[in-house]
């Protein structure tokens, strides 16, 4: 499980990064920095098989990154799509082999710095961490390559005039706390709760949706918000599978 999270805190550290200041290479670089030096110096992954697994995970989340702006500019989606899901199906068939998280995390969690904490191992803290963490930004970045890709909206036209997203105010705020309230409810074992978080962003949306005058219009923000919004639930939801919860 080790290097399932690490792969995740890569890519999601690469794309808050990129939301926090849009640069080339350099978020995408912090991304596999934060891997490597979080597996090597945090969690003592230093055998052979881990330090080849961080070396993958570093190509992986600078190619992510390069591969986002790639999709965004120059309406490539599905590339970044392929190599993500790739690099978790494989993650996932290999984790067997890695070695159980230890180290500073380890020796840290011992000391029992919360009760919220008691009991949980370093590598499931450091999988709990690594959700979160997708859901803040990376589930954004998934959003948005999933419309491009299925056409739901142009990247070329993202900010402009025809991009939802300037009409549906927020969404880029409320995306990433909706997601951790899902991920939430589900650590806490409490899942159908989420149901109705997902009710109410509908009804919350629908006058906003009908109170366009443009039938097509109407079509076309629906479409964007359905297919958004259920690429949306389905991150915090894939993370409580990779959790095991």
């Amino acid at each position: 499980m080790s290097w399932i999270a690490l792969l995740m805190v890569g890519v999601a550290v690469a794309d808050l990064g990129h939301s926090v200041r849009p640069v080339r290479i350099v978020p995408e670089c912090l991304g596999a920095g934060a891997a490597v030096l979080l597996g090597v110096g945090l969690c003592d992954l230093t055998g052979l098989r881990d330090v080849l697994a961080l070396a993958v995970i570093a190509v992986v989340v600078l190619a992510w990154g390069h591969t986002v702006r790639q999709g965004f500019g120059r309406n490539r989606a599905s590339l970044p799509l392929a190599l993500i899901g790739v690099a978790f199906a494989v993650a996932v068939v290999v984790a067997p082999a890695a070695s159980p998280a230890g180290g500073l995390l380890e020796d840290w969690l011992a000391r029992d710095p919360l009760p919220v904490l008691d009991g949980l191992s370093a590598d499931r803290v450091l999988a709990l961490a690594a959700a979160f963490l997708v859901q803040l930004s990376t589930g954004n970045v998934l959003v948005r390559l999933v419309l491009a890709a299925t056409g739901t909206v142009n990247p070329a036209k993202v900010g402009g005039i025809d991009d939802p997203e300037t009409q549906l105010k927020g969404g880029r705020l409320l995306g990433p706390m909706e997601r951790v309230f899902i991920l939430g409810l589900g650590l806490a074992g409490h899942l159908t709760a989420a149901s109705i978080v997902i009710a109410a962003k509908g009804l919350l949306r629908f006058p906003e949706l009908q109170s366009k005058p443009d039938q097509a219009r109407i079509h076309h923000l629906t479409e964007y918000f359905l297919v958004g919004s259920f690429v949306s639930w389905l991150v915090p939801l894939g993370s409580l599978v990779l959790l095991g919860t």
